[in-house]
């Protein structure tokens, strides 16, 4: 027991002096918004403008889903084997699919929206609404109204719905995203399983999450508790205005664990505002016509920037709005009308941003000097790529063909042999004829058949130019040189390492 005490007095003295030196390092700004002390006059003046939508959806006998849904209860319930015998039990009798006279029948769903109009305008998630035959709004009274489909975004996944109404109803201004900070408080409002309308509190948790949803991903992340039917709701900060949407979660368990995710209310106003406003109730986005690829530390020493940052053009599209503007292959676009580009994720979202037809500046890395274009954005077909894709990778091949052999590649001249043999397109560049499997080279994903179209920002026309190329490089004191590479009539660009045996 002694021996206990001793530790436990021991913890005291650590927790003690864990406290005693918890100095703060910084006091909150004068001007900071302290913590509330209660969310209830914000949330009695945000209810009304929140919304809960239920779907109705027939399903037809032969849908692959028309059989119904066991319900899922924690392991062990006496609900779970109870349900689990009625379920056999009416399988065995066949499914509603092997009934020659079998019905429709009517499935629904439930979600969430905020009223952004008093004429009756309603903002939700896209996916709330997809292929919903009738959708119902019910308001904080408890009023039903059908609601008519204006027009959705599946990129962006908003939607935006409108009722009809007798009297002026509350709505909710948008707020900045931009403006919130981590750390700030938020409140989500929605309708989580189904029991109406519910508010949550939390924090900001962090920005600009990319989860993989969609090409133009940009969530804000919260630990306020969002949880299935919160879909579509807003997320408000301490001004009673929407900063976000509420669109999902991260959760092993199918509950809120605290990782909840919404669309930016930038993002989220101005495509709602194009679904409500266009004659077509479509989102028309930017194009800029090129195709592009991460800089890597690599790409950026080898093209004489600070840092890696940016988006490296690997090909731009014939007579598209990069071409014409006079962005080249290579270049390095840091700047597009006045926001940066931290990163190649950003150049696809701020250009479909912008408003086709508009003249912007294009700030571009080129020749190791920076240099600004006009380019006029013009209007994304929603088929178009907006990002390299990784080109297959062909199966090495032995040649048996004399060679320049540098960086762990062998390269040869283009020769009608090798022409035929790796189904080249022309004869411009040089052909990789093997790659050494420890070499920096294979590690980059270069393989025979690949075709070397410019190093250094240089067109190659021989094998031997390209060892030219190395020694101007290691001379001037770079520690990588860049390559254009195809494969397969796909371009993109490679950095490889000099400081090598």
């Amino acid at each position: 027991m002694s021996s206990i005490s001793s530790r436990l007095r021991r913890m005291a003295v650590l927790t003690a002096a864990a406290l005693l030196f918890a100095v703060p390092v910084g006091l909150p700004d004068a001007g900071a918004r302290p913590a509330p002390d209660s969310f209830a006059d914000l949330a009695d003046k945000l209810l009304p403008a929140v919304v809960n939508i239920s779907t109705t959806q027939t399903i037809k006998p032969d849908h692959p889903h028309s059989g119904p849904e066991r319900p899922q209860f924690p392991p062990g319930s006496p609900f779970e084997e109870f349900f689990k015998d009625f379920f056999d039990h009416n399988s065995d009798r066949g499914s509603n699919t092997d009934k020659p006279d079998a019905k429709p029948r009517k499935a629904t769903s439930l979600g969430s929206g905020f009223i952004i109009d008093p004429a009756g305008y309603i903002v939700t998630n896209n996916h709330v609404i997809a292929d919903a035959d009738e959708i119902t709004v019910i308001l904080h009274d408890d009023t039903n109204l059908k609601a008519e489909l204006i027009g959705r975004d599946t990129k962006t996944d908003v939607a935006v719905l409108k009722v009809k109404t007798d009297k002026p109803l509350t709505a909710v201004p948008w707020g900045d995203s931009d403006k919130s900070r981590v750390g700030d408080w938020v409140l989500a409002i929605g309708n989580p399983f189904g029991l109406g309308g519910s508010v949550t509190a939390g924090i900001l948790s962090a920005r600009q999450r990319d989860i993989n949803s969609g090409p133009y991903d940009d969530f804000l992340q919260t630990d306020a508790s969002i949880n299935r039917g919160n879909s579509g709701g807003p997320m408000f900060n301490m001004d009673g205005q929407v900063i976000g949407i509420n669109t999902a979660i991260y959760s092993p368990s199918g509950g809120s664990i605290g990782i909840g995710f919404a669309i930016p209310s930038n993002l989220a106003k101005e495509v709602a505002a194009e679904l409500e406003n266009e004659p077509d109730h479509a989102v028309h986005r930017g194009w800029l016509g090129v195709r592009i690829q991460a800089v890597t530390d690599e790409i950026a020493e080898s093209l004489g920037l600070d840092k890696a940052r940016g988006a490296l053009v690997a090909s731009v599209n014939d007579n598209g709005p990069a071409q014409t503007g006079g962005i080249q292959p290579g270049d390095v676009i840091l700047s597009f009308d006045g926001k940066p580009i931290p990163d190649m994720r950003h150049l696809p979202r701020v250009v479909a941003e912008t408003s086709v037809g508009k003249t912007v500046p294009v700030q571009v890395w080129r020749k190791r000097q920076q240099t600004t274009l006009q380019v006029k954005v013009g209007k994304l077909d929603e088929t178009e790529q907006v990002s390299v894709q990784e080109p297959p990778r062909a199966a090495p091949e032995k040649p048996d063909t004399a060679m320049v052999k540098t960086l762990g590649l062998t390269l040869s001249n283009i020769t009608p042999d090798l022409k035929d043999k790796f189904s080249l397109g022309d004869d411009k560049g040089v052909v990789v004829v093997d790659v050494n499997k420890d070499s920096p080279a294979a590690e980059k994903g270069l393989r025979p058949g690949d075709v070397i179209m410019e190093a250094a920002q240089e067109e190659i026309k021989s094998a031997g130019q390209i060892a030219g190329k190395i020694d101007d490089a290691k001379k001037s004191g770079r520690k990588s040189i860049l390559l254009l590479v195809e494969r397969q009539g796909d371009l993109r660009f490679v950095a490889l390492r000099l400081d090598q045996s």
